[in-house]
């Protein structure tokens, strides 16, 4: 069967800004774990990475299970490869606590940019519709905030993994299939803008479960009559892990590739 690419390969030529989208490099043949490493992820384990930009939430899980050579591995809870921050990996017996960390409290800050919107409510399309931010105030933008704190209704994006009949949203809506999302409850805790330098804010949320930050920005921008789309974020907690707890992948790797005695 052959391997899936990665969203990283897949969008190189994007990514690296040259258009040119690099050659595939051959598969390195697998060097055998240490077993004193390998058996407490065996067993089971909670790791905090700090998810690198570009990557998939399942570029991160497949990279680790290649390098610890288990099978019992996932994570808790999906980062969009435009984001970045924490992501909590669970091995062995700790799989059986992904839906509970899952459902803790979510914590990002980022970026929207105001006057603009694009078509997966991020900087994964390009933005259209430009509109004149000349008549915003910083009282108009942080009123703004508070029709979005609470428990609310919120319309996930087009372009979302979620999925209608077997089929993920994002397929359909590549298809040109007209895709109309269900409104999901969702509980924001705290929306906080704590900088404004237009056409771009900087923001704070805590919130539930099932949230997307993407339709809180597209659905803010509206909310103003401007328009507007999220330009970066990053997860910074769930429940009480602190993504300044986290490790770097390129810290995850070095603590794995010892040499075997």
């Amino acid at each position: 069967m052959a391997r899936k690419e990665t969203y990283r390969f897949k969008h190189a030529d994007k990514i690296n800004g040259t258009g040119v989208a690099p050659e595939k490099r051959e598969r390195k043949e697998r060097i055998p774990i240490d077993p004193t490493i390998q058996l407490p992820y065996l067993e089971g384990m909670v790791v905090l990475i700090d998810k690198p930009l570009h990557w998939t939430s399942f570029d991160v899980v497949r990279k680790m299970r290649g390098m610890l050579q288990i099978k019992k591995i996932g994570h808790a809870g999906t980062l969009d490869p435009l984001a970045t921050g924490l992501l909590i990996v669970c091995t062995g017996k700790f799989t059986k606590k992904i839906n509970e960390y899952m459902a803790q409290e979510k914590e990002y800050t980022g970026h929207i940019i105001l006057g603009a919107v694009t078509p997966t409510y991020d900087l994964e399309s390009e933005p259209t519709d430009s509109k004149d931010i000349s008549f915003l105030t910083n009282e108009m933008i942080h009123a703004a905030t508070a029709q979005f704190t609470g428990t609310i209704a919120q319309f996930p994006p087009i372009y979302s993994a979620i999925k209608k009949e077997g089929v993920a949203l994002y397929e359909l809506a590549r298809r040109g299939v007209d895709v109309q999302p269900e409104a999901r409850t969702v509980t924001i805790h705290q929306f906080e803008i704590t900088n404004i330098a237009l056409p771009e804010i900087t923001f704070k949320v805590v919130c539930s479960t099932g949230t997307y930050i993407r339709s809180l920005a597209n659905d803010f921008g509206a909310a103003l009559g401007c328009g507007g789309y999220l330009s970066s974020l990053r997860r910074t907690r769930i429940g009480e892990f602190e993504s300044s707890e986290a490790i770097s992948m390129e810290q995850f790797e070095a603590g794995v590739a010892a040499p075997i005695p």
